[in-house]
């Protein structure tokens, strides 16, 4: 059944969009399907700046829905259900509004990817990361470009062959994932509201140009993602990733 919901609200020059599921804000394809076309229709908004975050006091996003992941039965429902994460980095991208995202908690596979792809981050400490697409049988094509964009081929490989273990929020802030990192919730939520107060009150036209700056040589991961979302469609497919979920699921 279908739970989880994306809710965009606007305030004085200031979009916030804010996602949810139950299951430690795992993202399904409709989810993934309605975050893209919200952060899109946000670009028409009569707003300066859009705050990412997830619902609930725990994870930020456990990454892709492992209900939806064993279910793929075929290349192409493979190519679909990845192409989801591929399409919110490319909406975060195409965006023409500088995107704050807010990190209240860990954050695993396509959720460091939404992470990777904000123009500026900030957690609260114990916010930990992990990539752990390789030890399913899968890795982390699509969200790969994203990441090592924000933190380098090494830490990009770091984080993508040590699948098993966890990264901290300062490790994170060190690699320059996260621009901030917070003490505690309280602190969190203020340094995102100040951030957002202040950007609400620049000039549209200069943050969106200077944001096409920050992406500069990105005109090609339409494309290039889409190719990485079937790389991870065929390989969802194989006895090893299928078993390595399905253990998972169990415990």
């Amino acid at each position: 059944m279908e739970e989880g919901y994306v809710r965009c609200t606007r305030e004085n020059g200031i979009s916030t969009i804010e996602f949810f599921h139950p299951l430690s804000n795992s993202m399904p394809g409709y989810l993934l399907k309605e975050l893209t076309d919200t952060i899109r229709n946000e670009n028409t908004a009569n707003t300066r700046v859009i705050v990412l975050k997830s619902g609930g006091p725990k994870a930020f996003c456990a990454g892709a829905s492992f209900n939806e992941l064993i279910a793929v039965s075929n290349k192409e429902e493979g190519l679909a259900f990845f192409s989801g994460f591929a399409n919110v980095i490319n909406a975060m991208r195409e965006s023409h509004k500088l995107i704050v995202v807010r990190v209240q908690g860990k954050c695993v596979g396509g959720g460091v990817g939404i992470v990777s792809a904000a123009d500026y981050a900030i957690a609260v400490s114990g916010a930990d990361i992990k990539l752990s697409e390789l030890a399913l049988g899968i890795g982390p094509f699509v969200i790969g470009p994203s990441v090592e964009r924000k933190i380098g081929v090494s830490g990009f490989s770091e984080l993508a062959i040590d699948a098993a273990s966890w990264r901290s929020a300062e490790w994170a802030h060190q690699k320059g994932l996260f621009n901030k990192v917070c003490n505690t919730a309280e602190e969190l939520d203020e340094s995102v509201r100040q951030l957002a107060v202040t950007l609400s009150h620049y000039s549209p036209k200069a943050m969106a140009d200077m944001k096409k700056v920050f992406w500069e040589g990105t005109d090609h991961w339409e494309t290039l993602l889409k190719e990485r979302a079937a790389i991870s469609g065929k390989l969802i497919l194989t006895d090893y990733a299928k078993n390595a979920i399905e253990k998972i699921r169990k415990k």
